[in-house]
């Protein structure tokens, strides 16, 4: 069991004791490598557990730069620029469950948690299998208590806990990021991790 303590030494908030315990338990997250490789994963996601949800608040150059297809030129992405909630509506829209852009939805499922979960589909499935309904209220992912248990729904349907067992660092980062960003940042928090689980 994680404890206050340990968690003091990572600069992660007391808040997250019980949430993590708990995802631990329920996903099998048992061994101090596993463990460790959660929260290096999830600290490089969630700034060490700081930020629970996505910042979407770009200039037009960063949107044109990220999502060269939907904002191909200037004046489309000066439409958006600097609109957190019409940016999610635009690039998330009729993806991951979500409906068209004028319903809502990809600033209503926008990146939350410790992991960003993203979209309809995982906030409904997430939910699901937690027994709580993300849909109705999307901004319980945001809580330390179920962006933890996200995170381990995430972890558990993807299968990481033997890469994770095996300290496989590129095979955990890219199921959870998709490419290898951020690689040394999460590595630096996974041994700085199994160094306090394991003193």
């Amino acid at each position: 069991m994680l404890n206050s303590d340990q968690l003091h030494k990572l600069g992660i908030s007391a808040d997250w004791v019980d949430g993590l315990n708990k995802t631990f338990e329920r996903f099998h997250i048992d061994t101090p490598k596993k463990q460790a490789m959660f929260l290096g994963q999830c600290g490089h996601e969630c700034a060490n557990f700081k930020i629970l949800e996505e910042n979407l608040n770009y200039k037009a150059a960063t949107l044109m730069r990220l999502w060269d297809k939907r904002f191909p030129t200037q004046e489309i992405a000066n439409q958006y620029a600097g609109n957190p909630k019409k940016i999610a509506n635009m690039v998330y829209a009729n993806r991951m469950g979500n409906r068209d852009e004028a319903s809502g939805d990809g600033f209503r499922f926008r990146g939350r948690g410790c992991v960003q979960l993203t979209g309809h589909a995982n906030y409904y499935h997430a939910g699901q299998a937690l027994g709580f309904d993300f849909v109705m209220h999307p901004e319980l992912i945001a809580t330390p208590e179920y962006a933890a248990l996200t995170a381990g729904w995430f972890w558990d349907t993807h299968k990481l806990n033997a890469p994770a067992e095996a300290w496989d660092f590129i095979k955990c980062t890219k199921i959870i990021n998709g490419g290898t960003i951020g690689l040394e940042d999460r590595r630096k928090h996974a041994e700085q991790a199994l160094a306090v689980l394991t003193a």
